[in-house]
């Protein structure tokens, strides 16, 4: 009988895989049990690989030239979600029935909640790459496999998928694993060139023949030098994580004026030059301007020539964010998973979303999610605040004029913000505020999908999902004439309410989110609150919702640097206040008076508002900007609190 041939052993590894079992059993599953599985339909299937179309097309390639390299060895490749849910595989002929009995097939989840220990479970839980060879697999069924899975990440370090080879078990060989992780790397490189497509790039290395392999070190930049990103061999490189060096700036990375390399970029394109690392380490390396880039790089290195030894004036710090998904949304709140849920629903399809709820609720963080987690995600996110222009404007803004339209017009006309988001979407805040005259409009151009700027005569054709929000009741406003019924019918394809923070259950995890957050711009900030503190943001009322929260936290967390939580007296004055109109034990620091909006004590939330509102303006001396900004409040609400009562 030919010994089947098992992988090399080690006591991290052995550890690993006792873990996994005893997650398994944990979960209720039995290693005797046949696995149940139910594969997505197909219209499910594709619908998944729509919401993960990024990954798909980028692995794609990947995935074949995997598969060239180990073909007619009985096995497969497979690239999964995050969830481990199969989007695709490639397999020999002869191996593709067997992997058929045991659901090696796209549709089918290998989380281990599902089929206990295996590579592709195993390595999303464990977060590295993986081999599950034969009986160390947990159910039984699945022990004529051999398995080797890597994680792939994103540029910022978010688990999208696995790559994984699947094969029968008496074919194991030693060197599977590492080529799974080699493609699985060069899709993360693929993935970070599609992310950073229109930054300035670099790649690096101390040794120039790996520049352009796997080795490689990446780094984008935005046009006044800031980092954006790096992949996992720059980070190795630098010997620091992402978050720190997100702090600096190209010169003190580099060594070299940031100018002065975009000087190298327009007038010696794909050459190379060396470049020293702060640990001393001398690089080779060759920059990339993206498209988006090029009138900034020439811009800025024409200034090289007046300054070539200092970086460009300080600008605000360019570092881009990770793009919001409806999983990040998802925090643990019933009624937050239960909307998240019902727009999941529709996120492929063509259906209007109308979102509802208090200023400050997240509206606009749910449709860039929602954008974000459908196939219009590579398309423009445009977004426009009805209630913070004025009517005057809002026109032009939305839809935009041609050569001469107005007086004091741009020279060549303006695209408006609806032609903008063609192929994507339009997120229209605070719609209950614009103005009948251009809902007429809107209508228009939703009926007919094509808008004629402002002092044109030729329609535009246009392609775009439109997501809107309002924390105004519009059935009311309909009742009274100021909002549009038909209007109303076409922009409510899905209507939604988000809960305000204050009925939330899931304040805490809110918390550490935005002090993660924080924390990457401020890191000496404490990575936690008090007791005292988490006791007051639960007595809270929270008029501002998630962006006084998070207000709040920043504030809060640079008066904190350096201790080792945000305490009380960290805390805005204004936000004792608001945790007083809750409870009828003042929280006061120490030698303070008590608080004046708090001795009103008013009983319902609109006259809490007007209170807080009319305590503002009086520290503002009536400065309406600033009182906005300190509540979290859109400026027309502060407006509209000033106008005479009818």
């Amino acid at each position: 009988m030919t010994r089947r041939p098992v992988p090399p052993a080690s006591a991290a590894r052995t550890d690993a895989i006792a873990q996994a079992h005893a997650r398994s059993r944990e979960l209720g599953l039995r290693a005797s049990e046949a696995p149940d599985f139910q594969p997505l339909r197909d219209n499910e299937l594709r619908g998944l690989i729509d919401c993960n179309h990024t990954l798909y097309s980028e692995a794609l390639p990947v995935l074949e030239a995997l598969h060239a390299q180990i073909v007619d060895t009985q096995s497969m490749v497979l690239l999964t979600d995050r969830n481990g849910v199969i989007l695709h595989s490639l397999g020999d002929s002869d191996f593709v029935e067997k992997a058929r009995r045991v659901a090696l097939r796209p549709g089918v989840s290998w989380a281990e909640s599902h089929r206990g220990t295996n590579a592709i479970g195993t390595a999303l839980v464990d977060g590295r790459p993986t081999t599950v060879h034969a009986d160390e697999h947990f159910l039984h069924a699945n022990r004529i496999l051999t398995c080797s899975c890597a994680p792939i990440a994103d540029p910022y370090g978010r688990t999208l998928g696995a790559l994984d080879v699947s094969g029968d078990s008496r074919g194991f060989h030693k060197h599977t694993l590492a080529l799974v992780r080699m493609s699985a790397q060069m899709i993360e490189n693929h993935l970070f060139a599609t992310e950073f497509a229109d930054a300035i790039r670099l790649q690096f290395h101390a040794r120039a023949e790996f520049i352009g392999t796997l080795y490689e070190g990446l780094a984008a930049f935005a046009a006044d030098g800031a980092l954006l990103c790096a992949n996992r061999s720059a980070l190795f490189q630098f010997g620091e994580p992402l978050a720190t060096l997100q702090q600096r700036r190209f010169a003190s990375l580099f060594g070299m004026p940031f100018p002065a390399l975009l000087q190298r970029l327009v007038h010696a394109p794909g050459e190379t030059l060396t470049l020293t690392l702060p640990s001393g380490v001398r690089v080779i390396a060759r920059g990339t301007p993206g498209p988006l880039r090029t009138a900034a790089t020439i811009s800025l290195a024409g200034q090289s020539a007046r300054s070539a030894t200092q970086e460009p004036p300080a600008a605000p710090a360019a570092r881009r964010a990770p793009p919001v998904t409806l999983a990040d949304l998802d925090t643990g709140d019933a009624r937050m998973s239960a909307v998240l849920q019902r727009v999941a629903k529709v996120r492929g399809r063509d259906i209007p979303v109308l979102v509802l709820g208090r200023t400050g609720t997240g509206k606009e963080w749910l449709a860039r999610a929602l954008h974000h987690d459908s196939p219009r995600r590579d398309a423009p996110f445009v977004a426009l605040n009805c209630a913070a222009l004025p009517d005057t404007l809002i026109e032009a803004e939305l839809f935009g004029y041609e050569d001469g339209a107005f007086t004091g017009a741009k020279r060549r006309g303006n695209t408006g913000k609806i032609a903008q988001a063609h192929g994507g979407t339009l997120f229209l805040d605070e719609i209950g505020d614009m103005p009948l005259a251009q809902q007429v409009r809107l209508m228009r151009v939703l009926q007919e999908r094509a808008v004629v700027p402002l002092g044109g005569t030729t329609a535009v054709p246009v392609d775009l999902r439109i997501v809107c929000a309002t924390h105004r009741d519009l059935h009311a406003m309909i009742a009274d004439g100021t909002f549009r019924e038909d209007l109303y019918y076409r922009i409510n394809g899905l209507s939604v309410t988000l809960p305000p923070l204050c009925e939330r259950t899931d304040l805490a995890t809110l918390v550490e989110r935005v002090l993660a957050d924080v924390r990457r711009d401020t890191p000496l900030a404490p990575a936690r609150i008090s007791d005292a503190v988490r006791a007051c943001f639960e007595r809270c009322r929270w008029p501002g919702n998630l962006r006084q929260l998070a207000n709040v936290l920043r504030t809060a967390a640079i008066m904190a640097e350096g201790a080792d939580a945000i305490d009380i007296e960290h805390l805005p004055d204004d936000l004792l206040r608001d945790c007083d109109a809750a409870n009828s034990m003042p929280v006061q620091r120490t030698g303070t008076p008590p608080p004046t909006v708090a001795a009103a004590r008013p009983t319902r939330l609109h006259d809490w508002q007007a209170a807080l509102i009319d305590d503002a303006l009086a520290r503002h001396r009536g400065n309406v900007s600033a009182t906005a900004r300190e509540l979290g409040l859109a400026r027309n609400t502060v407006y509209r609190h000033l106008k005479p009562r009818r």
